[in-house]
């Protein structure tokens, strides 16, 4: 059964489509090949298109937008430039397996191959970083193209999906219907987990004396956080989470462990290479968290709970897999347990690990540390902002001393690592409309990559509080140069070329404020969270050779952390 047929354009047919879908927000740049959609877009009231000044940034954004709704993000871009300045974005978000239909223009189907004004064939350059992609070349399928990008994106693992769209396919006429159904042939994601498979689960996890829950960010794509909440405190199991599983589980919970892996914390790795048991839920074992997979969780029974198939004993072989969505798997395992054993010895372990190295940095003298300004952000937001993080130190500051107590309340780029990220991100995130604190944290070098959304902020008036840590250094790499290459610090230190950062802030109509003591942090903390109506920049001057601990290094166990400075002979000081 399909709609009643009506004659409309291309261009129509993709803004009915989209009302079709429930979209809202559409991040974009206009350009030549899309000007008769944009032509269009100037009479549509169903939906709010955000100019970004930047593709990148438009990708970004709807990847922020993405994370915080749950919802599909939405882009729009011409062809060439336009679309090629999408990949870094789409790689992103395909990494991180977050749901985003990319639109490209592309040049008319006449013209394709011939190396025609602003052409590029972004099919082929984002076939590797899109979970499909499409290019329509006959107007007829417009609008079950649309269909089967919204499904593909937002069902099964999500991940972005590309539709280009020559010239020539948008300014085409035909009969309109929009399908009611989608059917792909070999894409049918399994969402409900072999029921035998979750019985020998239950059974090994009501065994087990040391249970561990590792959680991802498949958790939080699932919207499963409340039932993984009640399944580790009805069967008293400690919790670590991955970079982009923080918030599934709250922060400041007694039986929260903190991130494990490289930069996790020393009592979440100990458990996992001492645990009997091991369930990761909705997480890809990705080597910042294992590190040598030999010896990760080496002697642990491992159940891995993942909707992708693909993921199962791709980076370290399980014992048992349960393909399906993470919710519907944690309900069925709550119904097959109902015990809560107290597991006292292994609590008294963790607590001893806990003790023996907690998470801790030297506390604010003459000067201010990142570590400081996020463990206030923190206390002063209740653990209830939305903090969206750019790449490098403070990003792992970030997972280490902001208690997330909600999902969808971290927003990281996890996989790709992409500095700029935060800036762009945040004002999808702002669009949102969550009603709650929006940080955006950055280093003095990401920062710089995609400044120019703060226009788009100013514009909208977002209240984003964009925080720059600037410590002069690209700092990560620093911390690798001077831990393993001798101290070369080549091309990291920034201090001579940044730019002064309350002075963009300032010409392009932000309120912009610099400190560098600690006894300032609570007063412009104070300030800033008292402004909602607008947007609002922040430097921090901080330490310049803070280094991010523990730390594993890289091809090493988890168990192989460093926690102090290097000598130069390799002695631990």
């Amino acid at each position: 059964m399909t709609k009643k047929k009506k004659m409309l354009t291309g261009a129509d047919i993709f803004f009915e489509s989209l009302r079709e879908e429930g979209v809202e927000k559409v991040f974009g740049y206009p350009g030549g090949a899309t000007i008769k959609i944009y032509e269009k877009l100037y009479d549509i009231d169903f939906l709010e298109h955000i100019l970004t000044r930047h593709e990148q940034g438009a990708t970004h954004a709807a990847d922020g937008y993405a994370r915080v709704t749950g919802k599909v993000g939405v882009v729009l871009v011409t062809s060439g430039p336009g679309a090629t300045n999408t990949v870094t974005g789409i790689a992103n978000a395909y990494l991180d397996s977050i749901p985003m239909v990319i639109f490209t223009g592309q040049v008319p189907t006449s013209l394709i191959g011939n190396d025609a004004f602003q052409e590029a064939d972004i099919v082929g350059i984002t076939r590797p970083i899109t979970k499909h992609n499409f290019i329509v070349r006959d107007v007829k399928e417009l609008a079950s193209t649309i269909k089967k990008a919204f499904y593909i994106a937002s069902t099964g693992r999500p991940g972005p999906v590309l539709i280009d769209m020559p010239k020539d396919m948008i300014a085409a006429e035909c009969e309109y219907e929009y399908p009611e159904k989608v059917e792909i042939r070999g894409y049918k994601p399994t969402v409900k987990g072999h029921k035998n498979q979750i019985k020998k689960a239950a059974k090994m996890i009501r065994e087990a004396k040391r249970p561990l829950l590792y959680v991802g960010g498949g958790v939080v794509m699932s919207n499963a956080s409340k039932e993984l909440t009640e399944f580790a405190h009805k069967n008293n199991i400690p919790v670590t989470n991955t970079l982009l599983g923080l918030g599934t589980f709250p922060g400041t919970d007694p039986q929260f462990l903190g991130m494990l892996g490289m930069h996790g914390t020393y009592y979440a790795n100990q458990a996992v290479n001492n645990c009997d048991v091991l369930i990761a839920v909705g997480a890809r074992f990705d080597d910042r968290v294992t590190g040598t997979t030999e010896t990760f969780a080496a002697d642990a029974y491992k159940i891995h709970i993942d909707i992708d198939p693909s993921v199962i004993d791709k980076n370290v072989l399980v014992d048992l897999p349960i393909v399906g969505d993470a919710k519907g798997i944690l309900e069925e395992l709550l119904k097959e347990l109902s015990d809560k054993p107290s597991q006292k010895d292994w609590w008294t372990q963790i607590e001893g690990w806990k003790k023996d190295c907690p998470l801790e940095y030297k506390r604010p003298d003459d000067q201010l540390r990142t570590q400081y300004v996020i463990e206030r952000i923190s206390e002063k937001t209740n653990g209830d902002a939305i903090v969206v993080s750019d790449v490098g130190q403070h990003q792992m500051w970030v997972a280490q001393y902001y208690k997330f107590n909600h999902p969808r309340s971290h927003v990281s780029s996890g996989g790709l690592g992409t500095m700029g990220f935060s800036v762009p991100a945040a004002v999808g995130v702002a669009f949102a409309n969550l009603n709650r604190p929006i940080v955006s944290i950055s280093g003095d070098g990401g920062f710089q990559m995609n400044m120019q959304e703060l226009i788009t902020a100013f514009y909208h008036n977002l209240p984003i509080k964009f925080f720059i840590m600037n410590n002069c250094f690209l700092g990560m790499v620093r911390q690798w140069q001077e831990l393993f290459h001798e101290k070369k610090y080549s091309f990291t230190d920034l201090c001579d070329s940044n730019p002064i950062f309350t002075n963009i802030g300032t010409a392009l109509g932000i309120e912009s404020f610099s400190i560098y003591k600690p006894e300032d942090v609570d007063d412009i903390l104070d300030k800033v969270f008292a402004i909602n109506d607008r947007p609002v920049l922040v430097e921090f001057k901080v330490s310049k050779e803070d280094l991010v601990f523990p730390m594993v290094p890289a091809g090493s166990s988890i168990s192989d952390m460093i926690h102090k400075r290097l000598k130069p002979k390799g002695d631990i000081l």
